[in-house]
Order: structure tokens, then C-alpha cells, then sequence
């Protein structure tokens, strides 16, 4: 049994500093869940008190069928990986792999054993008798992955692990992460402020904010259902646009009205939309979801709308366009193959299937 469960669980430091505030997180036997946020969110603390190495002010963590709160780090039966490696510079890499192991008076063989075969996972095996500083940046990070593996625990937690690591060497780095999760089928919870590691990681994810766990969901219907505007925001890139604006009636139709903007709401949004007639709404849609009119087979006049290129991003397969729509800059990602000028007037076409509106004083979703 390798369950975390964490129950209203808070951390406040002196001063009054609320860093975690009443988070309510269960990760299953096997799972990989991933903490997601902004910097300052309480992600690092929750996973800290996780570990024991941050105490909590109120609350309970379980893990498997024991509370932890008054256990010591060493006997929880986690390995942490941190974001800086932490090897020792004096170490071979097999001698850093097996110190934990030796402190716990491990016999030889089986250290031995254990150091070898986490090796061979990571593909390390031919630098066991390197030292770190022979190491590349990637390199060094399997060897303080091995070092966890080695212990063979209950859980691991990860304290972005690839923050240092160039982009490509992250991209590679997240793939090999998935097939450690599928070869050793335990137990992971992963900390990063990168939503795409996340999304690309995580069985499920949990978003945070302030403190406070927004949303927890697998990473599709984080995507397609965010429960609030910061949610949608944060999850996607480039981010969700936001215009804000009223809902009319004209002829029996629902629309959404912003003066330069408007576009009709689709007859399944009607019947969550419609208590917001003449009243200030959020709409919100993906820049994904915003198409050139001129690649469009059919373009509906009513959610078809001008905008002038401001800014145009080639990104190789595709176009990110900055665009002025009335007074509210907006974001489109089309095909690599669409390169409009700069100051160019461009007929958008907005997939309305695909919109979300929001609350505008409490941003939760209404869509």
C-alpha cells in the first residue's frame, strides 16, 4: 500500500504567512500525480511536508496506512529528488548511488545489486566510475534518480527535477520519467511550475494557486473543463484569451456583445448562459480555436470577426498571431503555412463549440 493522503492540511509560517491553506489532495497506489502552479503557489511546501521536512500547522498526511505527521523524514519510507542534483562532488557515481544505502547498513552485495540494477534503468551503467563533475547536466540527473530508485520506497516526490536542464534535455528527461513510472509502477508525486511537464507527466494534475488546490483532474479535462478562469489561464499555451463582455437576445438568439466582438453562443451553452442576459460576462477561448477565415470550409457570419495582425510568431509547424480585435489584443495559433503581414486586417472565424465563459466577480465557469 503506497497511498498519500493529505487531509486540510495547512503550513503558516511565523508572521502569519499562510503558504498552504486547507489542501485536500488522495494520490493512488501506482499513480503519478503532478503539482502544478506559479511560483509562491504552496506547491514546494506541500511536497515538503510531504517528505517531513516542512512541519504542518493543521491537517493530516497518510501515507499508506500510517500518519506521518510526527514521523520522522527518514522513516517515512519516500525518496525526494530535488531540483539541484545534491551529489557529492568526491563520490563516484555508484559511491553516491549506494551512500544512502550504506548508512542504512546495507550489506555490500545487495548494494551493490541495487546500484547496478537502477543503473541499467537509467542507462548510467557505464558511468558508475565517473565523478559529477565528468558528468552533463543530464547525466548527473539520472545518477539523483538512480540514488532514489536505489531505495526502492513507498513514494517518490519530485521537487522540479529538470528546472536546470536545457530544453531539449527536459524533453527527453519527461519521456524517460514516463517509462521510469511504467517499468517501476510506483507511487510519484511531481512538483513543477511547467504545465507542459505536466500535462506530459502527470495521470492526474493538481493545480494550485495561493495555497489552494484549484482543480484536480487528469490532464483532458483540465484542458476542456477548467472549473475557473485561473484554471484556463494557466493550463495551455499559448494561454486562453479573455475578453470581457454581456450576453444579449436578438430574435431569440443568445450572443456574446463586447461592441467589436460579436459572436453567437451555441444552442448547448444557451441554458447556462442565459441567466447572464444583459448582465457582464468572460468569454474565453483558446488561440487553437480561432481559425483564418480563408482555411475555413464554411465560416458562420455570426462568429466570423476582423482583426489586425500585430505581431506575427513563426514557430515552425505552426503561427502564433498577435492580433488587435477592437481595444483587446487576442491570440490565434494556426498553421505554419499561414504567414499574414503585419498590419494586415484578417477575417477570424471562433470555434463556438469550443468557447468558455466565467463569472466575472467569482471566475468560476459558467461553460
Amino acid at each position: 500500500m503506497s497511498q498519500v493522503s493529505l487531509q486540510e492540511v495547512t503550513k503558516i509560517y511565523p508572521g502569519g504567512v499562510k503558504a498552504v491553506d486547507r489542501v485536500s489532495l488522495g494520490v493512488e497506489s501506482k499513480e503519478f500525480v503532478a503539482l502544478v502552479g506559479p511560483s509562491g503557489c504552496g506547491k514546494s511546501t506541500t511536497l515538503r511536508m510531504v517528505a517531513g521536512l516542512e512541519e504542518i500547522t493543521s491537517g493530516r498526511i497518510t501515507i499508506g496506512d500510517r500518519v506521518v505527521n510526527d514521523v520522522p523524514p527518514k522513516d517515512r519510507d519516500i525518496a525526494m529528488v530535488f531540483q539541484s542534483y545534491a551529489l557529492y562532488p568526491h563520490m563516484t557515481v555508484f559511491e553516491n548511488m549506494a551512500f544512502g544505502l550504506s548508512l542504512r547498513g546495507y550489506p555490500k552485495w545487495e548494494i551493490s545489486n541495487r546500484v547496478k540494477d537502477a543503473a541499467q534503468i537509467l542507462g548510467i551503467s557505464r558511468l558508475l566510475n565517473r565523478r559529477p563533475r565528468e558528468l552533463s547536466g543530464g547525466e548527473r540527473q539520472r545518477v539523483a534518480l538512480g540514488r532514489a530508485i536505489v531505495r526502492k520506497p513507498l513514494v517518490f516526490l519530485f521537487d522540479e527535477p529538470l528546472s536546470n536542464l536545457d530544453a531539449k534535455m527536459r524533453v527527453q528527461m519527461r519521456t524517460e520519467l514516463n517509462k521510469l513510472h511504467l517499468r517501476l509502477q510506483s507511487t510519484m508525486i511531481y512538483v513543477t511550475h511547467d504545465q507542459m511537464e505536466a500535462m506530459t507527466l502527470g495521470n492526474r494534475i493538481a493545480v494550485m494557486h495561493q495555497g489552494v488546490i484549484q482543480q484536480v483532474a487528469d490532464p483532458a479535462a483540465l484542458y476542456e473543463h477548467p472549473v475557473n478562469r485561473f484554471v484556463a489561464g494557466f493550463i495551455g499555451s499559448p494561454p486562453m484569451n479573455f475578453i470581457p463582455g454581456r450576453i444579449i437576445r436578438k430574435n431569440g438568439r443568445f450572443y456574446f456583445d463586447q461592441g467589436s466582438l460579436r459572436v453567437k453562443v451555441v444552442d448547448e451553452a444557451v441554458p447556462r448562459v442565459a441567466r447572464y442576459e444583459g448582465k457582464p460576462i468572460l468569454f474565453g477561448i483558446r488561440p487553437e480555436d480561432i481559425y483564418d477565415k480563408l482555411f475555413v470550409q464554411y465560416a458562420p457570419p455570426e462568429n466570423t470577426v476582423t482583426a489586425t495582425v500585430e505581431v506575427v510568431e513563426p514557430m515552425g509547424a505552426e503561427v502564433y498571431l498577435h492580433l488587435l480585435l477592437g481595444s483587446h489584443a487576442v491570440t490565434a495559433r494556426v498553421g505554419g503555412h499561414e504567414r499574414p503581414k503585419v498590419a494586415q486586417d484578417m477575417d477570424l472565424v471562433f470555434d463556438m463549440s469550443k468557447v468558455h465563459f466565467f463569472d466575472p466577480d467569482t471566475e468560476v465557469a459558467v461553460v
